[in-house]
């Protein structure tokens, strides 16, 4: 894992965490990587220095915990996702195939949300699906 620090076309600055330099830039080419203040999907990696362990044996840094949401953005979304995780399925995955049952009505109607790729989503809105995508990621539970 990689964490960049990025900042927007408006000149907003964020950090966010990749599975590599790799992932980041195919991301970006898809325009899956927005700001999360404005929403602006011209995102770039900006200067930023590494953070190094030194080889004599000094404790590694303290895991920082998430930031509470500060701008009015920033609470918006996190109020969204209160909503969206409390009176929604999670379907991971999943979320194409189920979506396209309820919008061709071989499944019941039913709020759900999930994970999709760009290419596939967009299909589905263009085949009249009712989706959008949401600014915010599934958090991730890790051991």
């Amino acid at each position: 894992m990689i964490k960049f620090s990025l900042k927007c076309a408006e000149d907003h600055r964020f950090d966010s965490w990749f599975q590599s330099a790799a992932s980041f830039d195919k991301l970006a080419r898809a325009g899956l990587i927005v700001c999360a203040e404005c929403g602006s999907p011209d995102v770039t990696k900006s200067i930023m220095a590494p953070s190094v362990q030194s080889a004599r044996g000094d404790a590694p840094p303290k895991r920082q915990q998430l930031a509470a949401p500060e701008t009015p953005a920033q609470k918006a979304i996190a109020q969204l996702r209160r909503k969206v995780e409390a009176n929604s399925e999670y379907v991971g995955t999943d979320f194409i195939r189920q979506a396209r049952d309820i919008h061709e009505g071989a499944a019941p109607e039913r709020p759900i949300w999930g994970e999709a790729r760009a290419d596939e989503a967009r299909k589905l809105m263009d085949d009249g699906a009712a989706i959008l995508p949401l600014p915010f990621r599934p958090t991730r539970k890790v051991n």
